[in-house]
């Protein structure tokens, strides 16, 4: 019996020992990110039948375990993706905000300082330092438009380097978490045990991936850890990985994609693929916005250049020449997908008679254009072409070229294939691109019409002559002298030229060219474009009436007429199909970013509370309570103490029995 007593205190002994060291590993570790609290699982030891009853034997370890929540932590690691994505698009948007608001820096106060020196040199066209303060003016205007496209460019580059380290993160996680799922498995078949250190080292991990990119996991036998990203894409299964790789986007070199690697494989991922994390926040912000707002300030300098081009081409300068462009008006950029079809140049030949298509495109009507980017793609047999804003669709075309949103489409040389397809950015680098193309004050236009017309004195019908508009090809082939129509019923009713010259009448939607010295058919209302020119002729015509349209060549210094009409251009309503003015404009835009950085401010901070409520609720339970722990050390001091004064009674016992039997 006495050594049945001292197997009993050898297995107390035992167990507040280890009750000790575990809770001493709990204080020790109470600091450090990912610990989950471990408590001593015990149980009563097999008891022996001695006839008159069953005696207990002791205890025994029945094992360690960390307390933790599996429910509790899937959130954490939910909640800690979500907001890291918000974070990373949060971050990027008050960077934009900060510079498009900036009251001294910004696009505002050029645009303001251009349009007020606009007004003061039609107040006083003849002064030649007020010419040069409005041509600064405007070159300023220019290299802030300049500089906010190379800021946009710089967030940009940012995007594509985090997205690279992140992605390289992400792969560093999943070796880590593989290595760990091969170790836990390993140690849990050896003896049924879990090794609860490496689960919080590798739920730790979890968590840091979590920061990266949205994450799943799924737990599975011997202790290993299934996990899939994104949308359910396969990371690590079991000790096996998977990998991202940053990648070269097909239409666009500068871009960096998220690409997911499998069997020798690459496919790149759209960012509706990658929810959450840092990464999802990046491809979120980048699509939605840095695009949209570097589209949308491109489509300002794109429409203002043409519209101030315009109507600059409509004024004389002060030498009483016409006015040329004010600002160069850059060409949509142009992306052939690198997945484009083209000749094989080794055997087996494929596609022998292709040569890659070159396409081209160019703004035709700049108050039709869009903030968008297009894809023009081929199916073998019609042009589609798709508005990536809103992905809507226009009618397929047999042929190019073709003009949708005021912007023109076109194959340069070569052939589209089935299957190939261009990326198309009206606006994205306009800004980057616009320039000011004037340098000699005195050939600013603000005198003017170039143009005049008249009716003849003797008409005798009701027609009448809008003013000409020049054309943007004026300034280059200006008219030298006038030229008449005479309308004649006889022999055939039409209008004649004098001198002869090519004509073309739009009426409606229909436009016919006449060669020089046709009979041109009168219809009212219709527009005459001839000699870089175009007017209208209304009314009703009687045999013999006659119109002049003329140079003006009386162009004085103090002659402030054109400029009257380019000062009025800042309240015109010249953007998105004649609904917006340029202040509209600029002012939806920063409105607009202004509402969306709002917006992430408060999903930011919603979504940290979240957070920190669920992080709470762990802690709560797996976190180490240092009083807890300290009065579990004295329950177990005491638990040891008593243990051995068991076997020290236990001893006793034995010396007793031992000189009973002497």
């Amino acid at each position: 019996m006495a050594s049945n007593i001292l197997s009993i205190g050898k297995s107390a002994l035992a167990a507040a020992q280890v009750g000790i060291s575990t809770t001493g590993h709990n204080i020790a570790n109470a600091s450090t990110p990912g610990y989950s609290r471990q408590v001593v699982v015990q149980a009563a030891a097999q008891s022996q039948n001695f006839g008159y009853g069953y005696v207990g034997q002791g205890t025994e370890i029945a094992g360690v375990s960390r307390v933790y929540n599996d429910i509790l932590a899937a959130q954490v690691v939910r909640s800690q993706a979500t907001g890291a994505g918000i974070n990373a698009y949060q971050t990027q948007m008050s960077t934009i905000n900060d510079m498009l608001s900036n009251p001294a820096a910004g696009l505002n106060p050029a645009m303001s300082d251009f349009f007020g020196s606009m007004q003061d040199l039609s107040a006083n066209p003849s002064d030649t330092a007020t010419r040069q303060s409005m041509l600064s003016y405007t070159q300023s205007l220019a290299n802030r438009f300049q500089s906010t496209n190379n800021r946009l460019n710089e967030i940009r580059d940012g995007v594509n380097a985090q997205l690279t380290s992140s992605i390289g993160l992400v792969n560093v996680y999943a070796k880590q978490i593989a290595s760990l799922n091969d170790t836990i498995e390993k140690a849990v078949s050896a003896n049924g045990n879990t090794p609860n250190d490496l689960l919080d080292q590798r739920d730790q991990l979890v968590l840091e991936l979590s920061k990266q990119i949205k994450t799943t996991v799924v737990p599975q036998g011997q202790g290993s850890y299934n996990i899939y990203i994104g949308n359910g894409m396969p990371l690590v299964v079991g000790k096996d990985t998977f990998s991202l790789v940053p990648a070269a986007s097909p239409t666009d070199p500068s871009r960096v994609e998220v690409a997911y690697q499998t069997s020798g494989k690459t496919t790149v991922l759209g960012a509706n693929s990658l929810p959450g994390g840092t990464i999802g926040g990046l491809l979120q912000f980048r699509a939605e916005s840095l695009d949209t707002v570097q589209n949308q300030i491109g489509q300002l300098a794109t429409v203002l250049a043409e519209s101030f081009n315009a109507q600059h081409s409509q004024g004389l300068d002060k030498n009483g020449n016409p006015g040329g462009p004010l600002f160069s008006i850059p060409n949509p950029t142009v992306n052939a997908n690198s997945n484009n079809s083209s000749p094989s140049p080794v055997p087996p030949l494929t596609n022998v008679n292709a040569t890659p298509a070159v396409v081209s495109s160019k703004v035709e009507d700049a108050s039709a254009l869009t903030a968008s980017n297009y894809r023009l793609d081929y199916d073998g047999t019609n042009y589609n072409i798709t508005r990536l804003s809103d992905l809507s669709t226009f009618p397929p075309f047999s042929s190019l070229p073709q003009t949708v949103d005021g912007v023109s489409f076109k194959i340069d040389s070569g052939n589209m294939l089935a299957g190939d397809n261009f990326l198309i950015k009206p606006t994205q680098n306009a800004a980057a691109l616009f320039k000011v193309a004037i340098t000699d004050p005195d050939k600013l236009a603000v005198g003017g019409p170039v143009l005049t017309s008249s009716a003849g004195a003797g008409n005798a019908g009701t027609g009448s002559i809008t003013a000409p508009v020049a054309g943007s090809g004026y300034a280059a082939s200006p008219l030298s002298a006038p030229f008449t129509m005479t309308y004649n019923t006889l022999p055939i009713a039409g209008l004649s030229f004098t001198p002869s010259q090519a004509v073309v009448v739009t009426s409606g939607t229909t436009s016919t060219t006449y060669a020089p010295g046709d009979l041109v058919p009168y219809t009212s209302g219709a527009t005459i474009t001839t000699a870089n020119s175009s007017f209208t002729l209304s009314g009703t015509l009687s045999n013999g009436d006659n119109f002049t349209v003329a140079p003006n060549t009386a162009g004085a210094p103090g002659d402030n007429r054109n400029g009257l009409l380019l000062a009025g251009l800042q309240s015109e309503k010249t953007l998105n199909g004649g609904k917006n003015s340029y202040s509209d404009a600029f002012g939806q835009l920063v409105n607009g970013v202004g509402n969306k950085t709002r917006e992430l401010n408060v999903l930011g901070s919603s979504e940290a509370q979240v957070l920190e409520q669920i992080t709470a609720a762990v802690q709560s339970e797996s976190g180490v309570n240092l009083d807890e722990e300290a009065t579990n050390l004295i329950r177990y001091q005491q638990a040891y103490q008593a243990a051995g004064k068991m076997m020290q009674i236990a001893s006793q016992l034995f010396d007793v029995l031992l000189q009973l039997g002497n």
